[in-house]
């Protein structure tokens, strides 16, 4: 394929999906990412498409959200491996929210193998994926459908998650930064996400090495209310993503990262001494400002040390948002 060629093909996939990865391009033009990259440079050169940690998105600083048929194609080894991670997060009988989006999705189809589970959600994807589990109780929210994600928005869905309480939240969004945190394009998505935060004592973000550093209009979850960041190895000429990673660190979140390999290994903080490069989940706690349940200790919690919103008072709680 000649350099016009790809180059248009770039183009016409960047304008289609809002944001492509390098590896995404490469794969599509059946060729190297060096290439892709230096043909990403002469349409960034033109004006035509801006360069963002590992991939490239449209130009003018913000990048638009994309539908769900497209960023259902994007990125779909990492979010496999993420998803992969995530799931060793969530233990027996716990009650957890997960937000739209599709590796979110990936993390639903997971979850359906942990007994005793109860999974508040405003997405049709997550229920949908949860639908034939036998020992996972699903709670959806009220709201109004949003068509493009396949998620329910709106006064409904935000007011349905009132008075709720659950161990874990997990989300994920359209960019996220250090300075910033967690984003997404939409303000009814925003809103309802916010909303899903705040029903959580932890809050785990899923992104893929794409996200880092991306900026998008409406802010989720501000950097200081990030528990967990659950990702994968950014490409090793990235080192603006390596950058991101590290300034998330400083701030206090803990970062887990999937390899490749499906393993994973944990980003070290200050005074940490760098492991191997791939390990079975190694995560590194820092400090930093993080929301504290009354008598737990540092890092992440379980569903049992919750204010005394264990066990059946946690599911009451579930119950009341089902009558709503």
């Amino acid at each position: 394929m000649f350099a016009a060629e790809r180059r248009q093909l770039i183009l016409e996939m960047v304008r289609a999906n809002g944001a492509v990865s390098l590896r995404e391009l490469a794969r599509v033009v059946q060729t190297s990412e060096v290439t892709v990259r230096r043909d990403v440079r002469a349409l960034e050169a033109e004006g035509l498409l801006d360069r963002r940690h590992g991939g490239a998105v449209l130009p003018g600083g913000f990048t638009r959200e994309s539908g769900f048929p497209q960023k259902s194609h994007l990125a779909t080894a990492e979010k496999t491996a993420i998803a992969d991670l995530a799931a060793g997060l969530v233990e027996e009988g716990e009650a957890i929210v997960v937000g739209a989006g599709t590796t979110t999705q990936e993390l639903a189809r997971r979850l359906a193998r942990v007994p005793g589970l109860t999974v508040v959600t405003n997405s049709l994807l997550v229920a949908q994926a949860l639908a034939h589990a036998n020992r996972v109780e699903v709670v959806m929210t009220g709201g109004t459908l949003r068509g493009s994600n396949y998620a329910l928005v709106g006064s409904g869905a935000e007011q349905s998650l009132q008075g709720l309480r659950v161990s874990k939240a997990f989300i994920s969004g359209s960019g996220l930064t250090a300075e910033r945190g967690l984003s997404t394009s939409n303000m009814l998505s925003a809103s309802v996400d916010r909303a899903l935060v705040q029903a959580a004592a932890e809050v785990v973000v899923l992104a893929d090495h794409t996200k880092l550093g991306t900026d998008t209009m409406f802010q989720t979850v501000p950097t200081e209310e990030i528990t967990r960041l659950v990702t994968d190895e950014p490409p090793g000429h990235d080192d603006r993503a390596g950058a991101e990673l590290q300034a998330l660190a400083d701030q206090g979140v803990q970062i887990a990262v999937a390899g490749a390999s499906g393993g994973a290994a944990g980003r070290p903080g200050p005074g940490d001494e760098a492991g191997p490069a791939r390990q079975q989940r190694r995560d590194v706690p820092l400090p930093g400002p993080r929301r504290q349940v009354p008598g737990a200790g540092p890092g992440l919690r379980t569903a049992a040390s919750l204010d005394q919103g264990t066990g059946a008072e946690q599911r009451a709680r579930v119950a009341d948002l089902r009558r709503r």
